[in-house]
């Protein structure tokens, strides 16, 4: 087993520490303003607030009881790796969830009448919570785990697949208070989760070019080969300054994985000179097909 070194750790911690920023910013949002003011949106915490206002069980009970039973069944697909922050998440989410209700209780914070103000911050405030776990390798589980599994081989943004997935959970709790207007605080709930979600994680259906000069280029390919699951192309070109012949290495990737393209080749040539672009369209393989 290799010894992680002390960047690996560093990283990790940081990404951990970023995580919880992120179910900080969710729990606010959703006991805050969401609960208080009986807004609902999609996703497992969807469904314990649809619980929640028909039968009085805490949100965080349900939450975590569901959240087991995707995770258990998910566990292979998503990696070790993904596999542990997400349980993670879900611990700290249940707990942060109980906290902030124990801190605000159904106090409503903007005043009564206030609805929509409450339905547009409290899915801001959730849409950038989840956006900063998902960028940092993390879930909060729930649909999160779905749209992470199909994000994973199809190329359909985090946003649109929670979209896709939760527009029935919405549409159930029209059952619980018979009110359509209750119902369509929900979608706008999830509409702006949805954007500020994508707006956050950059995957909307963004793809980036990398150009990538370093005298390591064999293990910078392999890695990258390896880890991402990206094609490399190696050109031969010449450096018109030196007169001497360098190997470039052409990368076509999803934006979301800039951040772990980066890491990588930093482990590898901390001096190796790296050029990113944004591309209107990538066809082929792993990405858009043509039309």
């Amino acid at each position: 087993m290799v010894k992680p070194s002390k960047s690996d750790l560093l990283r990790e911690s940081r990404d951990y520490i970023l995580i919880t920023f992120g179910l900080i910013c969710y729990a606010i949002g959703w006991s805050a303003f969401l609960l208080p003011y009986q807004i609902t949106t999609g996703g497992v915490t969807g469904i314990s607030a649809i619980i929640y206002y028909s039968t009085g069980v805490p949100i965080q009970y349900s939450y975590f009881i569901i959240n087991a039973i995707l995770m258990t069944a998910a566990i292979k697909i998503l990696g070790p790796k993904f596999s542990i922050k997400t349980t993670y998440a879900i611990f700290s989410l249940t707990f942060l969830l109980w906290l902030f209700q124990q801190l605000i209780g159904n106090t409503l914070i903007l005043g009564p009448g206030q609805d929509f103000m409450a339905c547009v911050i409290g899915a801001s405030l959730c849409g950038i919570g989840l956006g900063v776990v998902f960028i940092n390798n993390g879930s909060t589980g729930g649909t999160d785990i779905i749209a992470a599994v199909v994000n994973k081989y199809r190329d359909v943004t985090f946003g649109r697949m929670i979209l896709y997935c939760d527009v029935v959970i919405i549409s159930s709790c029209y059952f619980v208070f018979n009110d359509w207007r209750r119902v369509v605080f929900g979608f706008v709930t999830l509409v702006v989760i949805s954007y500020v979600l994508d707006l956050i994680v950059n995957s909307a259906r963004q793809s980036v070019q990398f150009l990538i000069f370093s005298k390591e280029y064999q293990n910078i390919a392999d890695r990258i080969i390896a880890d991402t699951h990206r094609g490399v192309t190696v050109l031969n070109g010449t450096g018109w300054y030196s007169k001497n012949d360098v190997k470039v290495l052409v990368v076509m990737a999803k934006k979301s994985q800039s951040v772990q393209i980066f890491r990588l080749v930093k482990d590898i040539d901390p001096n190796a000179f790296i050029s990113q672009s944004s591309v209107i369209g990538v066809y082929g393989e792993g990405f858009d097909r043509i039309k």
